[in-house]
């Protein structure tokens, strides 16, 4: 794409560029990045800061395991790119392959997990399955309920508070313009480009636009006739005081309950359940979620019993029926491509899909099967 000159007119700042995205979270950030790999002109518009909504607000986890199998080839993708991070982005966001622990609390649990090993042996995650003596042996932290899990070795856990804003800043560096705090007012197409206004003094002109704006993302979406049943929700998250080191991995529960993970302070991060939207910008975590949170917690992890809450949050992540993300070119609007609902589940995934999403606005096609990820499947929602 060729590089483009900023055009200006006398009651507003107008920029043309060959590539406009739409949210800078983990996500936005990411593809603004490879885009400018790519020598691709772009520009970011972010109604907030950059990484401060879902991508800056999840625990942290980094993990491969437990995913649908057809994001399998995305995390594997993503995996080899969070090794390089350093290089990538200027810091290591105090990213670690720790492992990634998926704890089982039943015999249906245990065959769940045995399940999935088989089911993913193509994709190398290198799991390990203990129960018995084994699990008390390696795991003496874990409290009576739980009866086994799986291990894999190499997922871990990052400060998304950290990386989130450092993609955006290594963007910014390799050239991106970034726009924080400037919110998306309108958005149209003259038949040629899109046309993106921010209040009275910004507009921007592009031929491709990247709808990464996470959980606002089905009114952008719609408004291209393309309706998702995308809807809010609001993860209850918690932080206790420094305890002394014991939790080597980071934890999940098969078939959801909490999450946690042992950060180099000695601090606990904890998410589980929900939390409360205040209005459509802001959240918190309700003192009932906190609560039961509190209880699985000690359930599992009896060295939490005297432990102390710190701080709780809550945020604000786009999640769809299927769990799976919207990851395609739209089909009703050439230019427009989605990148949107991750469920919860989309820190670990971003900078890979950042990368899918310059290969689509370059390339018109992924080196990544995303088929799964096509907007179409929810058809009965897109007016014919």
């Amino acid at each position: 794409m060729p590089q483009r000159r900023h055009a200006m007119s006398s009651s507003s700042r107008i920029i043309a560029t060959d590539v406009a995205i739409v949210g800078g979270g983990i996500v936005g950030a990411s593809a603004a990045l490879a885009l400018r790999r790519k020598g691709v002109d772009v520009l970011l518009l972010e109604h907030d800061l950059c990484g401060a909504r879902a991508s800056g607000v999840n625990y942290g986890g980094v993990r491969r395991q437990g995913r649908p199998l057809s994001q399998l080839p995305l995390a594997q993708r993503a995996h080899q790119i969070w090794a390089d991070l350093p290089a990538l982005i200027g810091t290591d966001g105090e990213y670690l392959r720790s492992g990634h622990f998926k704890i089982a609390r039943s015999q249906a649990d245990l065959q769940a997990l045995e399940s999935y090993q088989a089911l993913s042996r193509d994709f190398d995650l290198g799991l390990e399955l203990l129960s018995g003596a084994s699990l008390r042996q390696r795991c003496p932290w874990l409290g009576s309920h739980a009866l086994g899990g799986s291990l894999c070795p190499q997922d871990g856990q990052a400060n998304p508070r950290l990386v989130s804003p450092a993609l955006a800043r290594a963007a910014q560096r390799a050239g991106a313009r970034i726009h924080e705090r400037t919110p998306l007012d309108e958005v149209l197409h003259d038949g040629r480009q899109f046309l993106l206004r921010s209040g009275r003094h910004l507009q921007v002109r592009a031929p491709v636009l990247l709808n990464c704006a996470g959980a606002w993302a089905g009114a952008l979406a719609a408004q291209f006739g393309e309706a998702v049943p995308l809807r809010s929700g609001h993860p209850a998250m918690a932080v206790t005081e420094p305890l002394p080191m014991f939790l080597p991995w980071s934890l999940g529960v098969e078939g959801g309950s909490i999450y946690c993970r042992q950060a180099a302070r000695g601090n606990l991060v904890l998410g589980g359940g929900s939390g409360l939207a205040l209005d459509a910008e802001r959240a918190r975590s309700q003192r009932s979620a906190i609560a039961a949170l509190a209880v699985q917690a000690i359930e599992l992890l009896p060295a939490l019993r005297n432990a102390h809450f710190i701080r709780t949050w809550s945020g604000t992540e786009g999640y769809l029926p299927d769990h799976q993300p919207v990851l395609c070119q739209s089909r009703r609007r050439p230019g427009l491509i989605h990148g949107f609902g991750f469920s919860g589940a989309g820190f670990q995934l971003g900078p890979a899909v950042g990368e899918v999403l310059a290969e689509l606005a370059c390339d018109g096609r992924s080196s990544t099967p995303i088929e799964a990820f096509a907007i179409e499947r929810f058809a009965a929602h897109i007016p014919t």
